[in-house]
């Protein structure tokens, strides 16, 4: 059961703010954004998604006071204040989505598993009303916000978090701001089919609202979406790989027609290493895609997918994911790092860091960021990029001793694409002579990015079927692939 939820901007607005118990005291926002903010353990730059306050009592002379009178009354009093901190324990539970910070209360024993799920789909729902999901959105339509709220959760209680059933609840419309004027929310938004444009409101449409003039432009998004986990040896080996994929689908059809997809004819889905929640006994074999095991959205029917692949449903309103799956087989990652260190002295060094780009020489990249931290004892960064290296930034980061490397969108479209290799030279200076290996005191190296129109493990929507017999009907079907890092690091 939740006391709270409350949703914050990057700057700590209280942007949204419901109490459902009253059992946690109405100053939480802000001890939560202090404690986020601020927040140092053990070195970690950023706070866990679950932690607990705790209420402190400060009454210094009470203790004082029982002190000099009994030893005894010290002990019980201490172990009131240990029980009251207890009792006074507020759980946070906080995602990120899009720089907002969606958070929960509460004083009770929860699973955090769940709390983080709901907080998911509670932003996932008032971006189907809103259609975009940003500060400007929420402030504009917060008795819409509001009322979704009351609907989502009542007295602490998670109700429903179906964008289709809450239509049947929620009755304002939604404020629809204009998508032109805004920044990209994700890499859907920015996605190409050759040199066709994906339309603008792909990502940023209402399920709810009726575009200008009355009518509902007919159309149904998917999108194959994998995060991939890869970890290189010093040499330059794969010790370890792993696809986490979703195919996500968003709907804006009209009478919920029936919906076919259908998948690669030779995947194959088998339980090596885990156990998939299907029985796909029969599905076991070779095949050019391989899963280890997938799940499916409750809409889905199997009943054809061992014949021919072919996933039959129903799309609820919203957004939501048709299948999950993961994925161990080898495969080849889409990034090689290579790092070289060399030591120049007992107060110098330089590293030397190589990016291959090892997908078809068709398809760009974007969003790439290389991080490697340095010896604690670095005072010192300065860089050199290769020639004609138009967009590329690089910076020191001097408070937590981090070399950054980062390559704009600019300078992607006309330098990182498939086949291509970056290097970027760092000469370091120390405060300290080296008394050590340098490579046992710097890195690993990480790699983030995003390659649109791109998917590692060759999973492929063969068709969209709509099944709605009509001659006029011709709803548009859009299908888009990206691939992105999830930890991709390299170690030297």
């Amino acid at each position: 059961m939740i006391s709270q939820f409350f949703v914050l901007s990057q700057r700590g607005d209280n942007i949204v703010f419901r109490d459902y118990r009253g059992d946690v005291q109405k100053g939480s926002a802000e001890i939560f954004f202090r404690k986020v903010k601020f927040w140092k353990d053990d070195g970690e730059e950023e706070a866990p998604p679950v932690f607990v306050g705790f209420m402190f009592l400060n009454n210094v002379g009470v203790v004082v006071s029982v002190w000099t009178y009994n030893l005894l009354y010290v002990y019980l009093f201490l172990l009131f204040l240990f029980i009251q901190q207890n009792v006074d324990g507020v759980n946070y539970f906080h995602v990120k989505v899009v720089g907002l910070l969606f958070v929960a209360t509460t004083r009770v024993n929860m699973s955090p598993s769940l709390v983080l799920e709901l907080l998911q789909r509670i932003a996932r729902v008032i971006k189907d009303y809103l259609g975009i999901l940003n500060e400007d959105s929420i402030r504009k339509n917060f008795v819409l916000v509001y009322e979704l709220l009351d609907e989502v959760i009542d007295f602490g209680y998670v109700q429903t978090t179906s964008t289709e059933v809450l239509k049947s609840y929620v009755f304002n419309e939604p404020i629809v701001i204009d998508a032109a004027r805004l920044q990209p929310l994700n890499p859907a938004s920015m996605f190409m089919q050759g040199t066709k444009r994906m339309p603008g409101t792909a990502v940023t449409k209402s399920v709810v609202a009726n575009d200008p003039g009355g009518r509902k432009r007919e159309e149904i998004f998917v999108d194959i979406i994998e995060k991939i986990s890869v970890t290189f040896s010093s040499s330059g080996y794969i010790l370890t790989s792993e696809i986490d994929g979703t195919i996500q689908m968003k709907s804006y059809l009209s009478g919920n027609p029936e919906i076919r997809l259908a998948l690669n004819e030779d995947l194959a889905i088998g339980t090596s290493g885990g156990r998939a929640t299907y029985d796909y006994r029969s599905s076991s074999g070779s095949g050019s895609v391989i899963l280890d095991d997938c799940n499916f959205h409750e809409s889905v029917r199997l009943d054809s997918f061992d014949i021919d692949r072919t996933l039959s449903l129903v799309p609820p309103d919203g957004e939501f994911p048709v299948m999950n799956y993961r994925m161990t087989q080898e495969f080849k990652p889409p990034f090689r790092i290579n790092t070289l260190i060399e030591e120049a002295g007992s107060l110098r060094a330089e590293v030397i860091l190589k990016i291959s780009a090892e997908f078809p020489s068709n398809i760009t990249a974007n969003t790439i960021i290389v991080q490697m931290p340095l010896p604690k004892y670095t005072a010192r960064a300065t860089f050199e990029l290769e020639a004609g290296a138009v967009g590329q930034t690089t910076d020191f980061k001097e408070s937590t001793k981090r070399l950054e490397w980062g390559l704009k969108k600019a300078s992607f479209l006309r330098y990182i694409s498939g086949g291509s290799e970056h290097t970027l030279r760092a000469k370091l200076t120390f405060s300290q002579e080296l008394h050590g290996n340098i490579t046992k005191e710097a890195g690993p190296v990480s790699l983030t990015f995003t390659i649109p129109m791109y998917n590692v493990s060759k999973l492929q929507v063969k068709y969209l079927q709509i099944a709605k017999k009509s001659s006029s009907y011709n709803p548009y079907r859009w299908v888009r692939y990206v691939t992105q890092a999830n930890s991709y690091v390299a170690r030297i």
